[in-house]
């Protein structure tokens, strides 16, 4: 039997209006859709976000990714979901991941992209999706870098000694994964003068949606949503 093939598509930040012409085909040819969430959480955003291009016979499969410093635990999930994927590309099914942003970009799909990369047996296509940084910035009508400037894309996870560094080389900044690190991220933007210019969007393009365009009154204890993410400009003066 001829083995199935594996998509990663990625689904934007969040209006399902933003989905590729590809992406809307090979979901509606799919025969597994795959919906990644974590052990925290019911629902699948990015599974919501492409709904309404799923037909109904399609079989959905929820994929838990876990996020946790134990590694031992993590590991052991992602070798069970590589396992679970596996078997049904062995019975010759057409797989589709689903993932939020652009699958190459800090996203889920990297565990699973990863782990069949190099495989002889195995077809895997990537599919891009609008980034969820360039979605916010077209939302809020604030280019992401002009000219001759540069734009710094960083986990607000790095090290501190990794965050600062890059920060003060950079004109223009993609704080992404900030809801754990709010404080610190506020504290160096404020040292390296980027304050004054800085817009943080949370779930960008849902109905529930937030814009934050004066970071520097929000209390330190501030928690944002997962789904948050700040582009932040030198100030002018």
């Amino acid at each position: 039997m001829k083995t199935g093939k594996l998509f990663g598509i990625g689904v934007g930040p969040g209006d399902p209006g933003l989905l590729t012409v590809k992406a809307v085909e090979t979901i509606k040819n799919a025969d597994i859709i795959i919906t990644p969430k974590t052990e925290k959480k019911d629902g699948s955003v990015a599974y919501n976000i492409a709904r309404k291009y799923i037909p109904e016979n399609v079989e959905i499969l929820p994929m838990v990714f876990q996020m946790s410093n134990d590694m031992e635990a993590v590991n052991a999930q992602w070798k069970e979901n590589r396992k679970i994927i596996a078997q049904k590309l062995d019975e010759g099914k057409n797989l589709v991941f689903l993932t939020l942003g652009d699958p190459m970009l800090y996203s889920t799909y990297m565990y699973i992209f990863n782990e069949f990369r190099d495989s002889d047996k195995y077809s895997i296509e990537t599919i891009p999706g609008i980034p969820a940084f360039l979605g916010i910035a077209s939302y809020i009508n604030q280019p992401v870098t002009e000219w001759e400037e540069n734009v710094l894309i960083i986990p607000a996870t790095a090290s501190p000694e990794k965050f600062d560094a890059a920060l003060s080389a950079a004109d223009n900044a993609v704080i992404m994964k900030v809801y754990k690190n709010f404080a610190y991220v506020q504290e160096e933007l404020r040292k390296h003068h980027m304050m004054k210019r800085s817009v943080m969007v949370s779930r960008a393009g849902l109905p529930d949606e937030i814009i934050q365009r004066d970071l520097d009154s929000l209390p330190a204890d501030y928690k944002p949503n997962y789904l948050s993410t700040i582009i932040a400009k030198r100030d002018e003066d």
